[in-house]
This record gives structure tokens, C-alpha cells and sequence, in this order.
């Protein structure tokens, strides 16, 4: 697993990375109530805003960490964002992405070096 500075998380499957946010950032976020997800298909850029997270704190937009295709999208977030809440770093993933290129993976923090972020 890989880490953002923006409390995001990364995970390689079967060569399509799983992207979500931090248990830290779902913390400091508070009860989340909506989740915009992306479309299937849509070809994104590294720093681009994929997502839009509304709480009862605030509103965040998740940034797609690396380039590629969107292939799929938790759509279970649709009706129940508070998973986001619940499990953060498991079945609160956000969408999945077939890297254009898989080295930019390399450039993110492992979780030791996360946790000493947010400490």
C-alpha cells in the first residue's frame, strides 16, 4: 500500500490500482452523507479532482493520484457513504484505475512514513 500527503490510499490488484481514503482523513472529515463517484471509462490525470466527499463537517474532493482509466467505481457508496466511515482502508474504496503509468506509484509514501505524517 501506498499513501498520498492528501490521506489517500493505494492498493495494486491485479494490475488496476484500488483507490480510498485514509481512516484519517474519514476521521477528520466526520459523518460523511454523500459520495460522487466517477464514470466507468473516464480517462483521468494525475492531481485531477475524481471525487466529491460531503460530510456534515465539510466538502472534499478526492484527486486521482496517478493517470489512467476509471474501471469501476464502488457504487455501493452511492447508498451507504458512511461505509467510507466504517471501514476506510476495505469496502469504503472509492473507484479503481488501470494506470497509464504504474511508476508513478513509486512517488508515495509507505505506511511508516504515513503514519509519521499524521502524527
Amino acid at each position: 500500500m501506498k499513501f498520498t500527503e492528501e490521506h489517500e490510499w493505494l492498493r495494486e490488484e491485479d494490475g488496476v490500482i484500488v483507490i480510498g481514503i485514509t481512516e484519517h482523513a474519514a476521521t477528520q472529515l466526520g459523518d460523511i452523507v454523500f459520495v460522487e463517484l466517477p464514470d466507468v471509462g473516464t480517462t483521468v490525470t494525475k492531481d485531477e479532482e475524481v471525487v466529491v466527499i460531503e460530510s456534515v463537517k465539510a466538502a472534499s474532493d478526492v484527486l486521482a493520484p496517478i493517470d489512467g482509466e476509471i474501471v469501476e467505481v464502488n457504487e455501493a457508496l452511492t447508498d451507504a457513504p458512511a461505509t467510507v466511515n466504517d471501514d476506510a482502508m476495505g469496502n469504503g474504496w472509492m473507484f479503481k484505475i488501470a494506470p497509464s503509468d504504474p511508476s508513478q506509484m513509486d512517488e508515495y509514501m509507505d505506511e511508516a512514513a504515513y503514519k509519521k505524517l499524521v502524527e
